[in-house]
């Protein structure tokens, strides 16, 4: 609905917009100075956990994904608050306290922000970052012969679902929160060859890899983000399947029928791009189209540069994984093999 509506609205004109909401990226990068640019992103949604701290690092999580996302580092955050009138106060003070934990991690500063009474919970951020203008590693630009790398297991979004319906297993859980709070920092830090925190922005920060497109994985899952940044670069992608990670617990779930709406919506939306090779189990076709929370960063990476990269990651406990390969653009737009 978001994509057919913003294609009917009128462009703007300022030679500073570097990255606008053309080719659905992940946040906006505008660039104030020779040598820096602020890059802006905003996110709110609803309880997805039971225990409102952790709901609140959650959100903050999420938040921040879209400013690494870009290679850019943090600096402020405004929260956006939704609570019902009558609710209880010391919930909110419990997501708010996790929402700033994790913002203090990340090193960012929350500046203020705005509520509203609402009768449904809802809590996130709007961030502003900063990154070097010559250095934003946007969603289009990928290249034939790039391999493409992903840092973390999908399935937030089914098992955010079990647990609404009180059917998921503990460890599952357990799994799916540690996910879902771990900022991608790290991973970001490592693609860009920089620590994204406090310090002067440098133009050669991340000259340490060859990297030519970064996107997170969120809310229009796997193939969703896939599909953005293969239209974006004019290229086609091969996933294969048995590589992707999944959350313990993910394919249960989807066995189970706990299928959130915004997966179904994701599959009714990008699956016509996409071509199936060999013997796909239904239910991992079904994850690739899971929207996720604080999901991983999705890396096209130069063939030669990708086994270094792995390895950089993995030194830094960043469990990334190769997925698949960028190929020329041919039909159809994505494929998916065994």
């Amino acid at each position: 609905m978001l994509d057919a509506v913003l294609g009917k609205l009128a462009r703007q004109q300022d030679p500073n917009v570097l990255i606008g909401f053309d080719y659905a990226d992940d946040a906006g990068v505008y660039q104030i100075a020779p040598d820096t640019a602020l890059v802006q992103t905003v996110d709110f949604f609803t309880p997805i956990v039971d225990d409102p701290y952790t709901f609140g690092q959650i959100a903050a999580t999420n938040s921040l994904s879209d400013v690494y996302a870009m290679g850019g580092r943090a600096l402020t955050a405004l929260a956006l608050v939704c609570f019902p009138e009558k609710g209880d106060l010391e919930v909110l003070e419990h997501i708010l306290a996790g929402g700033l934990s994790k913002m203090m991690e990340a090193g960012c500063t929350v500046v203020g922000g705005h509520s509203i009474r609402d009768e449904e919970t809802k809590f996130g951020y709007s961030v502003t970052g900063l990154i070097h203008p010559q250095k934003v590693l946007a969603n289009k630009g990928a290249k034939p012969g790039d391999r493409l790398l992903f840092t973390k297991a999908l399935g937030t979004g089914v098992i955010s679902t079990a647990i609404k319906k009180g059917a998921a297993m503990q460890s599952w859980i357990d799994a799916a929160v540690r996910s879902m709070t771990t900022l991608n920092k790290v991973a970001a830090e490592v693609v860009t060859g920089s620590r994204l925190s406090k310090e002067p922005l440098q133009a050669n920060d991340h000259d340490r890899f060859s990297v030519h497109a970064l996107t997170d994985v969120t809310g229009f899952g796997l193939i969703g983000h896939a599909r953005e940044m293969a239209r974006a670069a004019n290229v086609s992608f091969r996933i294969r399947a048995s590589r992707v990670p999944l959350l313990p617990g993910a394919l249960e779930c989807v066995r189970a029928g706990y299928i959130p709406g915004g997966l179904k919506a994701n599959r009714e939306f990008a699956e016509c791009v996409v071509n199936y090779q060999g013997e796909i189990p239904e239910e991992v076709k079904t994850l690739l189209f899971d929207p996720q929370t604080a999901g991983g960063l999705l890396i096209s990476v130069a063939d030669n540069d990708a086994e270094r990269l792995l390895t950089a990651l993995d030194n830094k406990g960043v469990g990334a994984v190769g997925i698949g390969e960028v190929l020329p653009a041919s039909k159809p737009l994505l494929t998916v093999a065994v």
